[in-house]
């Protein structure tokens, strides 16, 4: 055996016995069997570099230090999961899936929802080329040489995997190594963590990879994307991420109804502390891969996909006083400041009270021995008040009438459920807020800007509006506090080349109330530049997919605003992009204006996602289920039969996909 062989020989014997012990917990050798074995690869390797193998074990032991984290593009997007807390939930969601499937046979793959950080793996030709943090779902942090070292994620796979895929799933600190770390900073004199969960996600983002690799971290897999993968069900992509050398727990389990689904809900929920890790739910998933694809998404998540919450943690404590934050659209959150208290992990100080019906339905009051609860949100909320334990003093509240930060009356239009601030140019925390949203990753992304100092520039009368960013200079900025010279030159110059940002993303800066992030895209593919969408009437908005009355009329009440349209002309003036590019104007047409489609089966020539994208890029409009307004249907390979069934009673058009790709 000449060296080369030898060395991947041990490559492969290491592999297997990393895989038996990290992913089986089969160990097959001893540890120090292996760490012979090991030291033995790492010699013969620093002996012929001629050699390496990015997916070597002697990889898993860290050391490269990463200074700064990329941000990367997901190819595919994280979507977030809708929540439920009931079995009356669940029901409601499987009949909105029966109304775009039709009576047709509908399973469920259920699986432990896992409390850790998500991450997304990219491997190509069986290896480990990226790995990505959840970021904003369509952008996050490459984190690939932390994740190297976690031994049960694996470099190179075996079997009959797929030449590229996104593999989707969380990285976890199980309850074992979370009290072993905790143990040796108790002993070191330190700070214990507070939970496995912000320990897992902050440990991905140390610059030192050897640190990393001293982490008993885990992953746990559970999600396969890609195009072309040969997978027809969710539970058959579970059984072969396993078998390509995945930790895929098994406790996943097809059931064919919500009853079942409850049934496996319930057992977990009452043994989920036999668990070695924290689990907070249940994700429930439509099995069929087709179905899944027929349902596809809405703004935010899976149509297919469904979370389950366990039953929250409680605790009580002392609400010591409500005070008053002022959002920067105007809305007035009420915020309980409480004795702190210790829950699921992490000490609450604050919680919410969300409006003032809220605290009226409680009757919850200062001094108060509430309930507090941490359930599916991030943020704690009251949940009820220990009546037995209030003073014979005490007074309800009386939700405040003016604007804690501007002293303007507030008002509460009929239908909302909070009470606003109507000062949106004199209050300070809607105009810093306004700006801090322009300025933030998704929006503008200004570089060398953050908050505190948006809050400093208004403070010193710099700024009263975002329009004012683009006239500060290096001069006027040097003098403010915890700014050099290299700083303030970062910060005009992080301002200049924001005027390079997208249309779409210009838009979403702006702060309308209701245009997130995908209506924003939505209404710059529609309009194409500022000007048309300013003329634009409310009949019209709401003619563009996914546009509804409420957010039709915020667009209107936006442009209206002599001030609003000034600071457009402003940003106009300074070189900000109101149009979309010759690029993305090259690949749009008005050809299927006012025509709305339904897109159902498997397509041969262009993926769905391209199928629906072509639609919309050439004016035309995407719907979830067909009506007497649907124009056409494009039907693939296995398109559902009820839905087939339902165009033909309606009349409406069945068209292939060569057809459609006629037509464009």
């Amino acid at each position: 055996m000449n060296i080369e062989q030898k060395i991947t020989a041990l490559r492969n014997e290491l592999r297997e016995h990393n895989y038996k012990y990290y992913v089986l917990d089969q160990p097959s050798i001893s540890d120090y069997e292996f760490d012979m074995k090991l030291e033995q690869l790492q010699k013969l390797e620093e002996q012929h570099p001629e050699f390496y193998d990015p997916a070597s074990p002697t990889l898993r032991v860290g050391g490269m230090v990463t200074k700064n984290f990329e941000t990367v593009a997901h190819e595919h997007r994280m979507y977030s999961l809708d929540n439920s807390y009931s079995k009356e939930d669940l029901e409601d969601w499987e009949k909105r899936i029966q109304r775009i499937l039709g009576d047709v046979a509908v399973e469920f793959t259920c699986e432990l929802k896992y409390d850790g950080a998500s991450i997304s793996i990219t491997y190509e030709n069986g290896q480990l080329v990226r790995a990505v943090t959840r970021g904003d779902g369509v952008q996050g942090d490459d984190v690939t040489t932390n994740v190297k070292t976690i031994k049960s994620v694996p470099l190179q796979l075996k079997g009959d995997y797929p030449p590229k895929f996104d593999i989707r799933g969380e990285i976890i600190l199980p309850f074992e190594g979370f009290a072993k770390m905790n143990q040796e900073r108790i002993e070191a004199g330190e700070d214990p963590y507070m939970n496995p969960r912000n320990t897992a996600s902050g440990s991905l983002k140390l610059q030192d990879s050897a640190m990393v690799a001293q982490r008993p971290l885990d992953c746990l897999l559970y999600s396969i994307v890609g195009e072309n993968l040969g997978i027809t069900t969710q539970f058959e992509g579970l059984e072969k991420a396993r078998s390509w050398g995945f930790k895929v727990p098994t406790v996943a389990k097809l059931c064919k109804s919500t009853q079942e689904v409850m049934q496996f809900a319930d057992y977990w929920d009452a043994h989920r502390h036999t668990m070695p890790y924290e689990t907070d739910g249940v994700v429930v998933k439509v099995n069929s891969i087709q179905q899944q694809q027929e349902l596809g998404y809405t703004a935010k998540s899976p149509r297919w996909a469904m979370a389950y919450k366990f039953k929250a943690e409680q605790a009580t404590t002392v609400l010591n006083k409500i005070t008053y934050q002022v959002g920067r659209t105007g809305a007035i959150t009420p915020v309980a400041n409480l004795e702190p208290v210790l829950l699921a992990g992490t000490t609450v100080k604050r919680a919410s009270l969300h409006n003032a019906d809220q605290i009226a339905k409680l009757d919850v009051r200062g001094g108060d021995t509430v309930f507090v609860e941490k359930g599916g949100e991030i943020i704690p909320k009251i949940v009820g008040v220990d009546f037995t334990k209030r003073s014979e003093d005490s007074v309800p509240t009386e939700y405040i009438t003016t604007c804690p930060e501007c002293g303007t009356e507030l008002i509460r239009k009929e239908g909302e459920a909070q009470h606003f601030c109507p000062n949106d140019t004199g209050c300070p925390p809607q105009i810093t807020g306004r700006i801090q949203h322009f300025i933030s990753r998704k929006a503008m992304d200004i570089e060398g800007m953050g908050s505190e100092t948006v809050e400093l520039l208004f403070k010193e009368g710099l700024i009263s509006n975002y329009a004012d960013l683009y006239t500060l200079t290096k001069e006027q900025v040097m003098p403010l506090e915890r700014m050099a010279e290299k700083s303030a030159e970062n910060l005009v110059n992080g301002v200049a080349a924001s005027t390079a940002i997208p249309f779409e993303r210009v838009l979403f800066a702006l702060g309308i109330r209701y245009v997130g992030e995908t209506v924003a895209k939505k209404l710059a593919r529609a309009y194409k530049n500022i000007d048309a969408l300013m003329a634009a009437t409310q009949e019209e908005l709401m003619a563009v997919d996914e546009i509804g009355e409420r957010i039709a009329q915020s667009v209107i009440q936006f442009f209206n605003e002599p001030t609003n349209r000034d600071i457009v002309e402003r940003l106009r003036s300074h070189g900000l992009q109101f149009s979309l590019s010759e690029a993305q104007l090259e690949n749009q047409t008005d050809k299927l204006k006012g025509q709305t489609f339904v897109v159902s089966g498997v397509f041969e020539t262009v993926s769905r996602d391209e199928l629906k994208k072509m639609i919309e890029d050439n004016g035309g409009k995407v719907a979830s289920s067909i009506s007497s307004k649907t124009s056409y249907v494009v039907a693939g390979d296995n398109m559902g039969p009820s839905k087939k069934t339902k165009a033909e009673s309606l009349g409406v058009p069945i068209i292939s996909e060569q057809d459609f790709l006629q037509m464009v």
